[in-house]
């Protein structure tokens, strides 16, 4: 099984169906969409299973789309472009886990201190401008970068010394930590310290095959 990411692109008032899938997260970076009667406007965002339909607005929309599936999923509209896929291990690839869609935020200077997560999922950088160090490399992104997590390997996160930085998030967790933050910090003095990132949780939904 694996997660895959996806950017889409409406123009105005058009309808994308998207098809059958595990579990899926859309995130709204532009415009806005309905989906059965509901408005998702900008920075907004939602989770489902099964197939959704949606119109984007008079102004069109833009979408960041995350598919979880057995096989790689149909790209929907012409105006779609995978950025990234990444695997999930077999425990976490049914009932018993979740998907969740968050998004982290860091002030200027904000770090994540070393640490692990209990699951896999893809982030992709919305505002400013990040530092990835895990697995002996260190890598930045800017808006619009995306990179996959595999969970257990430790990293620390560095953001931009001037601006905010905010990064969207989709990640498969056991159902224990429904509601729950999954972050581990792997040195016990960081535990303890005042943490400078923020959250906001914009759905969970449980994996059933």
């Amino acid at each position: 099984m694996e997660l895959h990411l996806f950017e889409d692109n409406l123009s105005d008032g058009q309808q994308a169906a998207f098809g059958d899938t595990i579990a899926r997260a859309i995130y709204v970076t532009a415009g806005e969409v309905t989906v059965e009667g509901k408005v998702h406007s900008c920075d907004e965002g939602f989770v489902a299973d099964g197939p959704v339909t949606l119109v984007a607005g008079a102004e069109g929309a833009s979408l960041w789309r995350w598919d979880l599936s057995d096989a790689l999923p149909a790209t929907g509209p012409r105006q779609t472009a995978k950025k990234l896929s990444g695997e999930i291990p077999e425990n976490l690839a049914g009932p018993g886990s979740f998907l969740r869609l968050d998004s982290v935020a860091f002030p200027p200077s904000g770090t994540a201190m070393l640490h692990t997560h209990q699951g896999p999922g893809i982030r992709c950088l919305r505002e400013g401008a990040i530092r990835i160090d895990t697995g002996g490399q260190s890598t930045s992104f800017g808006p619009g970068g995306a990179w996959f997590e595999v969970g257990p390997l430790p990293v620390f996160a560095q953001a931009d010394h001037a601006i905010q930085s905010r990064f969207i998030r989709v990640m498969v967790l056991p159902d224990a930590l429904r509601g729950k933050s999954s972050i581990h910090y792997e040195n016990e003095e960081d535990r303890a310290k005042p943490k400078s990132q923020s959250y906001r949780n914009f759905g969970e939904i449980g994996l059933s095959l």
